[in-house]
This record gives structure tokens, sequence and C-alpha cells, in this order.
């Protein structure tokens, strides 16, 4: 067996997951102020794009909110999308939020459809793996989420077939089983009729105009691994940050 090396979590991580634990045992609750870039920065002796660092991957797991009076706990309302938790399964080994929950739906070989035979880029016919998953929190369903994959990954992850959650997800299963790693992806926010299964979970009527977003991932090779549809729960929205220095 080769060696392995076991470095520490790089320091903005370790701060990160210094304030993420102090939010999830409640010694930073809901509204609370985090210190600043400047005073994490004094506090840890680093850089204060190192503190930055750190403020920005809490905020993009959604514990976190940023305003210009400082940087606030802030999970209750937080929308969690299919990048958003790929992201935080990298990061922290944990694809979701604190009081989420998932509940497999259904788990499936079937046909595929047109679009997904156009995003997968296989042909008309073949069979794709197709899991639905519904995602809730405490304030109700954050989204129902249905994901199409090649159907040749059933026989090296024959799990995706299963209702069972899967703890690293299709992303880290799929690259666990096969090497094919996500490393590109493509995001639309549309508005779509919800169809009747769809509109009946999310309690809404058939047809109903419904917030969605659609992805497409690819590996590192140029192919598509996984194209899925979110339709957001009633009263959700979508929102998102970015640097500009």
């Amino acid at each position: 067996m080769s060696p392995s090396l076991d470095r520490p979590a790089p320091p903005y991580l370790q701060i990160a997951d210094h304030f993420r634990v102090m939010i999830k045992n409640g010694e930073l609750s809901e509204g609370a102020k985090l210190p600043s870039v400047a005073e994490i920065a004094a506090g840890w002796n680093i850089a204060t794009a190192t503190a930055a660092k750190a403020l920005n991957q809490l905020r993009t797991e959604g514990y976190v909110r940023s305003t210009p009076r400082g940087t606030f706990v802030s999970i209750s309302h937080k929308q969690t999308t299919g990048p958003d938790r790929l992201q935080m399964l990298r990061a922290t080994g944990n694809g979701y939020r604190p009081g989420e929950s998932v509940e497999v739906v259904s788990s499936e070989l079937t046909d595929a459809s047109n679009d997904v035979t156009e995003s997968l880029g296989i042909p008309e016919g073949t069979q794709v793996v197709r899991r639905r998953r519904v995602y809730r929190d405490d304030l109700g369903i954050v989204t129902i989420s249905t994901s199409w994959l090649p159907g040749e990954f059933a026989k090296s992850a024959p799990e995706l077939l299963s209702t069972d959650p899967l703890p690293k997800m299709t992303f880290g299963l799929i690259e666990d089983r096969t090497g094919r790693r996500a490393v590109a992806r493509r995001d639309v926010v549309s508005l779509r009729e919800a169809p009747t299964d769809i509109a009946e979970t999310l309690g809404v009527e058939p047809n109903s105009q419904c917030l969605t977003m659609t992805n497409l991932y690819w590996d590192q090779n140029g192919d598509p691994t996984e194209y899925a549809i979110d339709y957001l729960g009633p009263g959700r929205e979508l929102s998102a940050e970015y640097s500009l220095d």
C-alpha cells in the first residue's frame, strides 16, 4: 500500500469549521453577529484574505449572510441547490444544511426522454437512472429534485437504484466507482409548469408556475455525468453572493 500524507485542513477551513461548530451547537444562534474580517485576522494571526475566505466558505454553505453591518448567522431560510450540495460535500463531507432531511421517493432504470438524451449526449431510447428526492427542512419542502444519469452507472454503482440516501450523494458515489469527477456545470433558472405528481407533493395546483433550477454536470473529460431539475418549494427563493474584489 502506498503511504499517504495526513495534512491539516487549510487555515480558512479550520476557521470556518470553528464557527460552524459554534452555530451547530447553539453557541451562535440565528441572527448572532460573527467577528469581522479584521477581528478574525487579528485573533487568529492570519491574513485578512484568509479570514475573508473563511467567512465566504460559511456563506457558501448557507450558515451566514453578510450585510453592510456585518456577518450574521442565517440558516432559517437558506435555499439549497444541487451545486450548493456538491460544494458542501467536498468542503465538509456533508451535503445537507442543519435541519435538512432527504427522502428518496423513487429510483429506477427508465427510457430517457428527448431532453434527457440531448443533455446527456446519449442515443434516443437509451435507459438512464432516474432518482427523485424530496428535501425538507423545518419550514417544509425545500425542493423536489430529479436526477438522470447514464444507465451504465448502475453497473458499477447499483446503489443508484436503491431508495436509500447516498452518504456521498450521486456525485461522490460516481466519482468513487468510476473515477469520473464532476468538474464543470451549467445552471439554468426558469419558471416551469409543475407536472401533476410534482404539484401534488408541493401542495400546489397542477400546471402551476414553479421556480426551477436545471443543472448539467460534466466530468474531467468533458462528458456529461448528470442532468437534474429542481422544483423549489412554495415561498422559496434563489440568491447568490459574489466578491467583486
